[in-house]
């Protein structure tokens, strides 16, 4: 049902996309609608918003009545029975894999039974799998209580130490029996479930000191740097290829190597949360026609931003996160890339030898974001030259040089020089750093507090 609700919901915004289009004259705008270009393109339209219409009638009508339309065996395997030379089957090839794919034995677990488990149950002693079968079977039964033991052994190599704690605890486990017709193979899944956490949030994470990795998700790699309490980016920007290709398992693999990569950096910099963009292109990919450009390029871009995964990138960073004790923070993606670009490219560039892009810039926004801090730099912050590293902030309070001990009466900066990087206008500096064009004002308005400093606690004659 819930497939059916958001294909409806896709299908709403594409017909009220299209149709107020088509209110508009051709080669005419009215307000932020543009109009179709000539009458053949607007008569596609129309073609297209009959079709859109039609479909939208059936998917209310499944949701009202409450029976979708459920293909037990997956649908593309029904619909390849009638397309049998373009999948590449024969019948009897076709008939084995779609009587194994409905072909299944599940047992859900339950807490207290032997191993967590009483209609199947491994042994973790020796990996021995049991069955209890029904009334009717029951004279096949080899082991005792109307059981049958299986000649073979089970063993688990991914997640093996949880699996063995929960078994040996006698918690809930639930196991699923499968056959790959492909490979001709029997297989056995366990799966239970976690325990929930309660994510902290970004004051409690401000207050306890770390670090956060944030993350910038693009089409083809993710984009991530390390930030402190205070929102400074920490150490090296990293770049994660992510390749996107090839069949579904294909795609879903790399995608995990990937998040992978991102949880060990992580744990390497003692960050306890990840930081990343709560994306959505819903709308994006069902007015993507409408919206996102024409031609070539417009279709480019369109099937761009259609291969980003962000639904996917998203739980399965939670699911993998979670396992991991780290936490995972979304925040608001709005103009991240714009800020990040503009105002951390040049600074993150500056201290590092690797080629810096605006997505590590963005991906220090959206730390930031995370941490509860604006995302735009102030002008005038401390440059990381030793040069200009007396250089203060725009705003901020003037620390009175004071004599320590017996050492000579301190000595005033020197104006720094008229580079345009960390102010943007010469008047933004303090009355430490004084104007270059009245130097002589500045410097005098600047003895005149350092003597009456140092007349108040007698160091002057």
């Amino acid at each position: 049902m819930r497939c059916l609700r958001d294909e409806r919901t896709g299908l709403r915004r594409r017909i009220r996309t299209i149709g107020q289009r088509l209110a508009v004259a051709c080669g005419q705008k009215h307000g932020r609608v543009r109009g179709y270009a000539d009458q053949g393109e607007r008569w596609q339209k129309q073609r297209h918003l009959s079709k859109l219409q039609a479909r939208l009638a059936v998917v209310e009508q499944q949701i009202e009545q409450g029976y979708p339309s459920i293909a037990v065996g997956r649908r593309w395997l029904a619909r390849s029975r009638h397309h049998l030379a373009e999948a590449g089957l024969t019948e009897a090839d076709w008939r084995k894999r779609w009587e194994a794919s409905r072909l299944f034995l599940t047992a859900d677990g339950e807490s207290g039974a032997p191993h967590g488990n009483y209609t199947i149950t491994v042994d973790p002693a020796d990996g021995s799998l049991t069955l209890v079968l029904p009334e009717p079977l029951r004279y096949l039964a080899n082991a005792p209580r109307g059981r049958y033991r299986l000649a073979c052994t089970v063993t688990f190599h991914h997640r093996h130490a949880e699996w063995l704690d929960r078994v040996s605890a006698n918690r809930a486990v639930r196991y699923d029996i499968v056959h790959d017709a492909a490979r001709d193979r029997w297989y056995l899944d366990a799966s239970w479930s976690t325990n929930t956490s309660v994510v902290p949030t970004p004051e409690e994470i401000r207050a306890s000191g770390a670090k956060l990795l944030a993350v910038d998700l693009n089409a083809d790699h993710l984009a991530a740097i390390v930030l402190d309490p205070h929102g400074n980016p920490v150490g090296e920007p990293r770049t994660i290829p992510l390749e996107l290709t090839g069949s579904t398992a294909t795609r879903d693999g790399r995608l995990r190597a990937a998040i992978t990569r991102l949880i060990a950096i992580a744990r390497d910099n003692g960050c306890p949360a990840i930081v990343i963009e709560n994306l959505g292109f819903a709308d994006a990919r069902a007015t993507g026609r409408e919206t996102m450009g024409r031609g070539r390029r417009g279709k480019a871009f369109r099937r761009t931003v259609a291969g980003i995964p962000t639904a996917r990138f998203r739980e399965r960073l939670r699911s993998m996160a979670h396992h991991q004790g780290l936490a995972v923070i979304a925040v608001d993606p709005a103009y991240t890339s714009m800020w990040g670009g503009t105002y951390w490219k040049s600074p993150l560039q500056q201290q590092t030898k690797t080629t810096v892009t605006r997505h590590h810039g963005a991906a220090v926004a959206i730390g930031r974001r995370g941490l509860g801090h604006r995302i735009r730099r102030r002008p005038g912050v401390t440059a990381p030259d030793r040069r200009i590293g007396r250089r203060r902030a725009t705003g901020q309070a003037v620390s009175l040089p004071r004599p320590r001990g017996t050492t000579s009466p301190p000595r005033t900066a020197g104006t720094p020089h008229a580079g345009g990087k960390t102010r943007p206008c010469r008047s933004d500096q303090l009355v430490l750093f004084p104007d270059l064009e009245d130097r002589s004002r500045g410097h005098q308005a600047l003895a005149g507090l350092v003597r009456e400093e140092l007349a108040n606690i007698g160091q002057l004659p």
